[in-house]
């Protein structure tokens, strides 16, 4: 088949002109790979888009360099890639490989003109696509037929393609969540597989689990995807609690998908003890600002709830207020998300912080000298302008203090 669509279209920048010009005049064979295939046969736009090759880094080098083109970041050129800057554009284009050795992590690479045998080194049919710059789709694994189905599947077996990586375990998980379109739709082969090759997870870092445990907490199924992770064992290697609260992840998941909530938000409802979200951090090593809204949600879930009456926001609004912390405010908008509280989020997100009207300064121009005392009436003011839900004004709070 040819893609002709207005998202395939739109690739054709001046820079991806000039490189694909370059690869034709020395006849060596450029296509698109991968996700941005993928995104492309789904009607999206590609956010990053990877090319494949025939050439190898030490052609696509001189073919760069006797052209005049700048190259960039050389990190990758022993998997194969090559990074060049063409018309202010970054252009990552990797040599077809043949994976050599596999430890579970890492793999030798080997280079090759074989587009099939490159094929069948990727994760998952819908990964394994290539298509070419004038739109011809060259899939060898039936990628195309499995994304029209909303089918996950890996190419070929699904446990030897989970031994060359066993992140591709989490990562069959992720595309899982993005594209199939209802829980439960596995083939039992590759569940079988997943279990059985669970704990290969224990020897990926802790960064590599997290970047992929995030994007599965923000994508559909995620109570069904969660709740197989506890059936095939996988997690307690990637640090999830043994004894999670599964009936409290699906509560919270069920009314917070459409609020936006940052992934720690979402995995914090698996959680019972502030000791769970020091155990992920030792095996994900997440940054100190998940770390610390995990703790907050654990800690005042329960206890900071809207109150009754015609000011439910008030609770939060005086949390806000006796802070003194600077990013409470962002703290109290999950914990909004987390309670399913969608219309007070709204509202909170409104609300801006007001300034206490009153300074150490005015109480002196009243005569107010010692600065123990101006503490004490700051103090004092300072409650009487929360009772008043912060509106009174300066004069208001002057006059309040002549009354005290």
């Amino acid at each position: 088949m040819k893609l002709q669509s207005p998202q395939f279209q739109a690739l054709f920048t001046p820079g991806l002109r000039s490189v694909a010009e370059l690869f034709e005049k020395k006849n060596y064979e450029l296509r698109i790979a991968g996700g941005a295939v993928r995104d492309l046969l789904s009607g999206m736009t590609p956010q990053d888009i990877d090319f494949a090759t025939t050439a190898t880094p030490a052609e696509m080098k001189e073919l760069f360099t006797s052209a005049g083109v700048r190259l960039i970041n050389n990190k990758g050129e022993k998997h194969g890639t090559i990074t060049a800057r063409v018309h202010e554009q970054n252009f990552e284009i990797t040599t077809l490989r043949i994976d050599v050795v596999t430890d579970g992590r890492h793999a030798e690479v080997e280079f090759t003109t074989d587009w099939e045998k490159d094929a069948e080194r990727r994760d998952l049919t819908v990964n394994s696509m290539f298509l070419g710059l004038d739109g011809m789709l060259y899939d060898f694994f039936n990628g195309y037929e499995d994304l029209k189905n909303k089918k996950i599947r890996f190419v070929g077996k699904a446990s030897e393609r989970i031994q060359e990586d066993y992140l591709r375990i989490l990562r069959y998980f992720r595309f899982y969540g993005r594209i199939a379109e209802k829980p439960g739709d596995h083939e039992a082969s590759t569940l079988q597989a997943v279990k059985v090759n669970a704990k290969g997870l224990a020897g990926i870092s802790g960064e590599r689990i997290w970047v992929e445990l995030k994007k599965i907490l923000l994508g559909n199924h995620v109570n069904h995807l969660v709740r197989l992770m506890y059936e095939l064992d996988i997690a307690r290697y990637v640090g999830l609690p043994l004894d999670g609260s599964l009936e409290e992840f699906d509560r919270v998941t069920k009314h917070i998908q459409n609020l936006c909530p940052k992934p720690m938000t979402v995995l914090t409802s698996l959680f019972k003890v502030k000791d769970d979200v020091t155990n992920l951090d030792l095996r994900l090593k997440i940054s100190k600002e998940e770390k610390n809204l995990g703790l907050f949600l654990v800690k005042h879930r329960q206890e900071l709830t809207k109150a009754a009456g015609p000011e439910p926001l008030r609770p939060y609004q005086d949390f806000i207020m006796d802070s003194r912390e600077a990013n409470t405010n962002s703290k109290i908008c999950e914990l909004l998300k987390y309670q399913g509280e969608e219309h007070l989020l709204r509202e909170m997100q409104q609300w801006t912080v007001p300034t206490f009207p009153v300074s150490g300064h005015d109480l002196r121009k009243m005569g107010v000298s010692s600065g123990k005392e101006i503490g004490a009436a700051l103090q004092q003011l300072r409650e009487e302008w929360k009772k008043s839900g912060y509106h009174m004004d300066k004069e208001e709070l002057l006059s309040c203090l002549k009354k005290l």
